[in-house]
């Protein structure tokens, strides 16, 4: 068998996350049935980077599929998409892996990407891309709260009740606010994320971007290690995982 590194992009809207769930369609459900049609039936397991939830979606998100010897990358690729439609997930690239590569253990980098649509008339075009806030947003005190959450810390305040993460000490490497014209980005970068942390960190920020926190409160949130003391959980549509990154170039043959 051949260990394959597969780059997915997929729309999170309909499914029930990525993690397989007793009610609804999942993307790992998705990916596994059509890996089964390469193996004659075979169930296939599959391993990710970054277990999205349900609204989230992916443009870099990374799996790993165990499947038969001899199958070009293309055929994978192009099978897989084949047998995945007309579902909104496809297969990028693949790549035969490196001997001891794991799609989530070798990970030494994940990167998200959250929308805010900041205007008064609902999105059309975007709709289930961003979170729409109508209120006007104040991004640059945005991004200057964001900057006290960077390096290493107890993020208990912006964990997940649910988040089964043996450890709250995470290290955040970038958190970044910009505006375009009516759209605001907010791009995230750390090795891992606790559970719901890029949305809690979102919502925390939405209300520094409002006018109803002051800027030095969002580190106050941090420092009080208590998830009360922190925001909003931002809405799930406005979340998109952008990348994973490895200490190998899993696809340079196929640039």
């Amino acid at each position: 068998m051949t260990r394959w590194a597969i780059l997915l992009e997929y729309d999170g809207t309909t499914f029930v996350g990525w993690q397989r769930q007793a009610t609804g369609i999942s993307v790992q459900e998705i990916l596994e049935t059509a890996a089964a049609k390469l193996t004659r039936g075979e169930p296939v397991a599959s391993i990710v980077a970054g277990r999205t939830d349900a609204g989230v979606h992916a443009e870099g998100q990374v799996a790993q599929l165990d499947l038969p010897d001899a199958l070009p990358a293309q055929k994978v690729r192009d099978a897989l998409n084949f047998h995945m439609k007309p579902h909104p997930v496809v297969v990028l690239k693949a790549a035969a892996a490196p001997a001891g590569w794991n799609a989530r253990f070798s990970a030494i980098g994940r990167a998200y990407r959250y929308r805010i649509l900041n205007r008064r008339v609902r999105p059309a075009l975007l709709a289930h891309r961003v979170w729409h806030v109508v209120a006007d947003l104040d991004t640059d005190a945005m991004h200057r709260a964001a900057q006290s959450l960077l390096g290493r810390h107890d993020f208990t305040s912006f964990r997940a009740a649910a988040c089964q993460a043996k450890s709250p000490l995470r290290t955040l490497d970038r958190l970044d606010v910009r505006r375009d014209g009516e759209l605001i980005e907010i791009v995230t970068e750390a090795r891992s994320f606790l559970h719901h942390q890029v949305r809690n960190m979102v919502g925390t920020l939405k209300l520094v971007g409002d006018g109803s926190w002051p800027v030095e409160r969002v580190a106050s949130a941090l420092a009080a290690h208590d998830r009360a003391a922190a925001g909003p959980t931002a809405p799930a549509e406005g979340l998109c995982l952008t990348g994973v990154r490895y200490g190998v170039d899993l696809y340079h043959a196929l640039n």
